[in-house]
Parts: structure tokens; C-alpha cells; sequence
């Protein structure tokens, strides 16, 4: 992964954010800086936002710290492993930062589970986002966001009035660079292992104008609160990877033969196009290491009988990690599991010979890796970028006791949030890794 993003293109924003970094800590050393009683509870935001309260309640956004996968993550896989190796050691905190950030800003390191009901179960919530004055450095990543709490809020818009708190009008809240404080991450080794702002930054839609808050953020007429004014108000859905809505049919997928007829035993080429003309960074993106996007396609013949076609490789350098294999990986978790002679788990958990749309992670040791903060290399990055089409070949061998007559061919693009064999080992509930159609096309 490559990424041309220079110093020089966030010198207009640093100067207009003045005030960002006096005097408040950031990063890593605005660990325990906090109170949690420096902040607002959601519930009494809700008081007056009670429509904004209730899409951001249902969002992931309040299941960043919650979430079962993130939990089993972070207390089964980053906590033992940050405490066994000084390179890594920062991640028992450093996850917090954006996952539960204002138990980040308290120094409550390791918070208190989910089921314990602490306050970290308020994981990204309304009084840290509009707190955040601005962010420190060239590039935002790794919850550089300087955060003031107190009476003033941030916001949006200018000229509001509350009868609870003094608001401001903060150009930062309605740019990119706000998500890129937390939606890009660097791993203790130095790479790029959440770049989702990144790749929005070097894309066609940062070009024209548009926002990340544009498609995650869409505006509707309404209230902002119960006492306002109607207008255009920012919908906190935050919907993404997690919402059928947002991931059906993000991807296009076509297909067409090269020949109509052919023979008994001859072969059929079929091409498969797949354009992402909706989302404004490559597809899958952010936990790239725990995703799986591939494509699954069959031949069926007029008696119903089924074949899955492998794909035809391409050639290019470290295409064997795109294309699903009977191989082991992951074995770097053993070290969080006490299993120092842990052998690994399925790679992939799909069909062998399927199209995988990824980039690959890898370990100090040169594994392939689920664990961000353990990655120190990566492989080649065979995502599908914004606007871009990706063409697969499949060329089939038509087997001699298929039936006569009309075969259909179908193209299947599935996407799991965690990849199966992963899941099984860590007991995550199997929604997480559960297929997910993105679209289908058939000839």
C-alpha cells in the first residue's frame, strides 16, 4: 500500500485549528489526563436530542467498546498479548482511544467488561465528539483529536442556542479529517493498518468535495433538538460494513460469457466484472485484517446439478494470498492464548479456488496476521478501490456427464465480517462471520 499524502497537504487545515494544541495532551500521553465526570452521560443528551440519541443508540458507534467481537478481541487477543511484549505494550490502552475513549482520557486501563455496565460502555459517545476541537500532526490517526470538554460544545452549524451548554461553530466537525483521527491506525511497527481515511483522501471523492459524513452522515429535514429550528440536520447513523442497508449491492457485479454455445467437453470463459461506483474508499476497508469480500461462482446445468468454478490466476506478486487455499494462519494468536507451538487456523474457511479482495497482514515472524497492532508488513493490496472495476476470468472445463441443453452460470460476491476459522477459535458469535450477499449476477 502506497500512500502519496505529504505534510505539506494538511498545512491548511493545522493553521485554521489554532487552538487545538495548547496546551491539551494527545494521543498516547492524554492517557489519564481525564475524569470521567468531565464528560456528559448520553442519557442526558438524550433529554433534548432525543431523535439523534436514539439513531446513534442503535449505531456502532455506541457498540464500539460493547461489541462482542471488539470485546473478545481486545481482552482475549490485545490485553495478554500487550503485556507480554514491550513492542505492543501500548494497545492495552491504545485501543481505548478510539474505542472507548473517554475511559481512555480517565486512565480506567483495562476498563471494567461490558457486563460490568461501567461507563466505557459509552464507548464513542455524543459529549467526546463534540468536545474534539481539532487534532495534532500532519496526518489524523491513532485518536489524535484534541478533546476540551466543559460547558462549550463543538458543532456543526453556527448560531445555536441551548438552554444546557454554550455552542460553537467548528468547520472540523464537518471533515474527513475528524473520522481520519480514529479511521486511520499505524501499528507499533510503523504500517498503515486502518487507512480508511487515507484512501478517501487519494480517491476521487475527496477531489470533488465530498465527505466522509456526506455517506455516513446523510442530511434530512428535521430538529436537532427538541427546541430547535427546522433545517437540514446531520442523520447520526454512521451506518457502514455492519448495516445490510449500507452493504448490499456497494459493489456492482456483471458477468458474460465469451461464446454462447459450445461444446460437450469444450470450454466455457466467463468474465466477471465487479465496479465499486458507491463507496469512497476501497472495498473492504478499516479492519481489513479481520474482513473477507470474495466471489463464488458456480455452473449449473439443466438438470440441477451444481460445479464452483475456481478463478484463473492472474500472475502478480503475492496473488496466492487472494485466491482461498486448504492453509493455516494466524498463528500469532497463540501468543495472547499461551500456545507457543500453535500451529495456526484455516486461512480462509471458503471454497478453494475463490476470489478473495484483500491485502494480507503479516506478523514480526512473516505470518499472515488478524492482529493489527502485531503487523509489521503487508502484502499486496487487491482491494477494489473507489469507481474502480475489477475483471475475473473463469474458464471452465465443461465436464462430459453434464446434461444438455441451457447451463447458468452465477456470481456471488460474499463478504463476512471475521473470517469463519477465526471465529470458531475464539468462540465469537457466528453472526459476526456470518456470509453477507453483496450482489449477484447470473448468465
Amino acid at each position: 500500500m502506497r500512500f502519496r499524502i505529504t505534510a505539506a497537504a494538511w498545512v491548511g487545515l493545522a493553521l485554521a485549528l489554532p487552538t487545538a494544541a495548547a496546551g491539551v495532551a494527545v494521543s498516547d500521553a492524554a492517557h489519564g489526563t481525564r475524569s470521567y465526570d468531565d464528560y456528559e452521560k448520553p442519557a442526558t443528551c438524550s433529554t433534548c436530542h432525543d431523535d439523534i440519541f436514539q439513531q446513534w443508540k442503535q449505531a456502532m458507534m455506541s457498540q464500539a467498546y460493547t461489541h462482542h467481537w471488539d470485546e473478545i478481541e481486545y481482552f482475549e487477543l490485545a490485553v495478554p498479548h500487550a503485556e507480554k511484549d514491550a513492542k505492543v505494550a501500548g494497545v492495552k490502552a491504545g485501543c481505548n482511544g478510539c474505542h472507548a475513549p473517554t475511559a481512555f482520557l480517565a486512565g480506567d486501563t483495562p476498563p471494567p467488561r461490558p457486563e460490568e455496565n461501567s461507563r466505557a460502555n459509552e464507548s464513542v459517545h455524543c459529549d467526546h465528539c463534540h468536545t474534539v476541537t481539532g487534532f495534532v500532526g500532519d496526518v489524523p490517526h491513532n485518536f489524535n483529536w484534541v478533546s476540551e470538554p466543559g460547558r462549550l460544545k463543538q458543532g456543526p452549524k453556527p448560531g445555536l442556542v441551548s438552554p444546557h451548554h454554550d455552542t460553537v461553530e467548528n468547520a472540523f466537525l464537518r471533515t474527513g479529517d475528524f473520522c481520519g483521527t480514529c479511521h486511520n491506525e499505524m501499528s507499533p511497527y510503523g504500517i498503515w493498518v486502518k487507512s480508511t481515511h487515507l484512501e478517501w483522501k487519494e480517491g476521487p471523492y475527496f477531489a470533488q468535495g465530498v465527505q466522509c459524513q456526506d455517506c455516513h452522515m446523510p442530511k434530512a429535514e428535521g430538529v436537532s433538538a427538541r427546541m430547535g429550528q427546522p433545517g437540514l440536520v446531520a442523520q447520526h447513523l454512521f451506518h457502514g460494513a455492519h448495516d445490510p442497508g449500507k452493504l448490499n449491492g456497494s459493489i456492482e457485479v456483471r458477468m458474460n460469457p465469451l461464446e454462447r454455445e459450445v461444446e460437450t467437453d469444450g470450454t466455457v470463459v466467463i468474465k466477471v466484472q465487479l465496479f465499486n461506483g458507491k463507496c469512497g474508499h476501497k472495498v473492504p476497508t478499516g479492519s481489513v485484517e479481520d474482513r473477507l469480500l470474495w466471489l463464488d461462482v458456480t455452473a449449473t446445468d439443466s438438470a440441477g446439478r451444481t460445479w464452483r468454478l475456481p478463478v484463473d490466476p492472474k500472475g502478480f506478486a503475492g496473488e496466492e494470498y487472494t485466491i482461498a487455499a486448504d492453509v493455516l494462519a494466524y498463528q500469532d494468536m497463540g501468543i495472547a492464548k499461551n500456545l507457543p507451538d500453535f500451529a495456526g487456523v484455516q486461512r480462509d474457511g471458503i471454497p478453494v479456488g475463490s476470489r478473495i479482495f484483500r491485502m494480507p497482514y503479516f506478523d514480526p515472524q512473516g505470518r499472515m496476521t488478524m492482529q493489527q497492532w502485531n503487523t509489521a508488513s503487508l502484502g499486496v493490496d487487491y482491494r477494489i478501490g473507489p469507481r474502480e472495476t475489477k475483471v475475473e476470468t473463469y474458464s471452465w472445463e465443461v465436464p462430459v456427464d453434464a446434461a444438455p441443453g441451457r447451463i447458468e452460470f452465477r456470481a456471488t460476491l460474499n463478504y463476512q465480517l471475521l473470517v469463519g476459522p477465526v471465529a470458531e477459535f475464539l468462540k465469537v458469535p457466528a453472526e459476526e462471520s456470518a456470509l453477507r450477499v453483496v450482489n449477484t449476477a447470473a448468465t
